[in-house]
């Protein structure tokens, strides 16, 4: 098991955006491909990782997806290209 947590963006097939935490992006990334991800996920088929960053605790990961929960659209995006 992986001492790390991520918070990630996905890009969906319909071009919306998906945000999640996970403790093991690689597995949480492929639930999502076979479409057994979150429910959001499962009908927008094809999905990309556009975004992800790093955090030491559960805690600081959940509060990261929250925040980035609250943005509009353009800002996601922004904070996307910002990390390319």
């Amino acid at each position: 098991m992986e001492n790390n947590y991520y918070v990630y963006i996905l890009e969906c097939g319909d071009g919306t955006l998906y945000t999640g935490y996970t403790n093991n992006l690689k597995r949480r990334l492929l639930v999502h491909q076979q479409g057994k991800g979150a429910k959001y996920t499962r009908g927008r088929q094809p999905v990309e990782l556009v975004y992800e960053k790093t955090f030491l605790t559960k805690r600081e990961a959940m509060q990261e997806e929250y925040r980035i929960k609250q943005l509009s659209r353009n800002q996601k995006k922004q904070l996307i290209e910002k990390e390319k």
